[in-house]
């Protein structure tokens, strides 16, 4: 069994649920953070020391708060960590259901587990510990098991997510291709980007932007 693990979770409840999930499982030593910055810093810390953490269960929607962080999300979280400790077992526990975002976890941020927060979910998480340490299984909630299998999303692309964020901030043709260019995103000049738009508009099968906006949120895609 992992004999050191790291949770990042703001609310002290599921911090208290997930550590006693944890301390039934016997595993020595258990440490836990309210932020992703304090989080990051336990790790890079035991880094260090030579004395690294073997699995991050970490959330993905923190509450914000009067203090300011540098990372305010668990996808921030675990890209930064992924950096410094490629080989760290990861393990989100959310209530984010969307197909898309819980997809590119396990696709572009390389995780282990997604457990869904719900009635029985800590069994659960308790099982997916344990499959991962053992066998290097990838596991997903059941709720979710559709989601791997989902072929929906597979023509949206990285350029798509971006130019769906810049729309759903309210930015115009001239400003998106501003920050595309500035960010050497290509292609940049406004009327390819328009084109886009339109491709995306009738992928989705969205009336205008507003729509086209507010399918992209349901899916998870901003």
């Amino acid at each position: 069994m992992f004999k050191k693990v790291v949770v990042s979770e703001d609310f002290d409840s599921i911090n208290i649920a997930v550590v006693q999930a944890l301390e039934s499982l016997y595993i020595p030593e258990i440490q836990y953070a309210k932020y992703c910055d304090d989080t990051f810093l336990k790790i890079k810390k035991a880094q260090a020391e030579n004395d690294p953490f073997e699995l991050l269960i970490t959330d993905l929607s923190y509450k914000a708060d009067h203090r300011e962080n540098k990372l305010n999300s668990g996808e921030e979280l675990i890209a930064a960590v992924k950096k410094i400790q490629p080989n760290i077992k990861i393990i989100v526990y959310s209530i984010e259901d969307k197909s898309f975002r819980v997809k590119s976890l396990f696709e572009s941020l390389g995780i282990d587990g997604y457990i869904m927060k719900g009635r029985n979910s800590i069994p659960e998480l308790q099982k997916a510990i344990q499959s991962i340490y053992q066998s290097n299984e990838k596991i997903l909630s059941s709720e979710l098991s559709h989601v791997m299998n989902d072929k929906s999303l597979l023509e949206i692309e990285t350029y798509d997510i971006e130019l769906l964020k810049l729309l759903s901030r309210g930015l115009i043709l001239d400003e998106i291709a501003n920050q595309f260019k500035n960010a050497h995103i290509i292609p940049n000049g406004t009327s390819s980007i328009e084109k886009r738009i339109n491709k995306l508009k009738i992928y989705f099968k969205a009336n205008n932007n507003v729509h086209l906006i507010a399918m992209a949120k349901d899916l998870g895609l901003v």
